[in-house]
């Protein structure tokens, strides 16, 4: 039994020594929900979506606190040392809870020894877009810029989904375009609109209200599979570049030190939640899906994860900041 399996069992054990009337007790006030990422940001909607069923269920506000920038170390810093009473949420995402720990050499909390896993929440792709306007219509022709000039072309990217997504599209097509960091996705949509940058690979969340006003034009999408609510969209595999895959997945934490009847409790909310009508629209509207998990299981994955990305930021030929 992994380390991390082996203090979850123990702590869920110590479940039954705690009176259950404390944890239906809980929460007695309101809970703050922090996001790595702006508002109006995927992990931002799905936040505020959970928040909403949260509060149904138990009659107390669920407080969205937006806390972007430096790839969401702030957030997850925060969250590490916030109070471990089950009132501070982690919604997040495996940009800080697999991919940072591979993208830098020093991180301002543990992802695992600062959090008590309660939930997975959604997996889901990106979408690789440009402006409407841009001369690139397919990915074949932004291949084909890019090799004609290397190092013109640039991306933005406002996780590390984002980021990696675009490296991993330059390592495998053996392409050179210039990465150009946002705090947030929705930050580098601006910029793009605004003509800033080149392209970008965002959640579909996210991308879907510019294409679908006619200001941003998908070419293709980062999972193994086309997305429903981009049904012409091929991926980006179809398009040329053979074995690409990249999506990404949500994820909540508490703090380490949360009572694990809270931790229980917390995730029987949030599971009710994930039923809701408003996280169901979400994953309709975004082309992801419900990835609901115990804690146990979601600290297996999370294992699992932080190997797999390692092994993505290695062939990207990354080196650690």
């Amino acid at each position: 039994m992994n380390p991390i399996t082996r203090r979850l069992s123990l702590a869920l054990l110590a479940t039954a020594a705690l009176s259950p009337a404390f944890a239906q007790d809980w929460p007695s006030k309101p809970i703050t929900f922090i996001v790595p990422f702006a508002a109006g940001s995927a992990t931002d909607q799905l936040a505020r979506a959970i928040g909403q069923s949260i509060t149904e269920q138990t009659k107390q506000a669920v407080v969205v606190d937006n806390k972007a920038g430096a790839s969401g170390m702030l957030a997850a810093q925060a969250a590490a040392r916030a109070p471990g009473d089950g009132y501070t949420v982690l919604i997040t995402t495996n940009t800080t809870h697999a991919a940072n720990q591979h993208l830098y050499k020093k991180l301002p909390y543990d992802a695992v020894k600062d959090f008590a896993p309660l939930s997975g929440l959604g997996k889901g792709g990106q979408v690789m877009v440009v402006r409407a306007d841009a001369p690139y219509k397919t990915v074949a022709d932004v291949l084909a810029a890019a090799r004609k000039t290397p190092g013109k072309l640039s991306f933005g990217s406002g996780s590390s989904s984002s980021r990696i997504a675009g490296e991993l599209f330059q390592q495998m097509s053996g392409t050179e375009i210039l990465h150009v960091p946002y705090k947030s996705n929705p930050l580098a949509i601006t910029d793009l609109l605004g003509g800033q940058i080149t392209m970008m690979f965002t959640d579909a969340s996210t991308g879907l209200p510019q294409i679908k006003a006619g200001k941003l034009r998908a070419l293709g999408v980062t999972s193994a599979r086309r997305m429903a609510v981009l049904a012409d969209v091929p991926t980006i595999d179809e398009a040329g570049v053979k074995g690409y895959d990249m999506g990404y997945w949500f994820a909540a934490y508490a703090g380490a030190a949360t009572p694990p009847a809270v931790v229980q409790r917390l995730n029987g909310l949030l599971q009710v939640a994930l039923k809701s009508t408003a996280v169901q629209q979400f994953f309709d509207n975004s082309g992801g899906e419900v990835f609901a998990t115990t804690p146990e299981a979601l600290a297996r994955f999370q294992q699992d994860e932080t190997a797999k990305w390692g092994r993505v930021v290695k062939a990207a030929g990354i080196e650690a900041e």
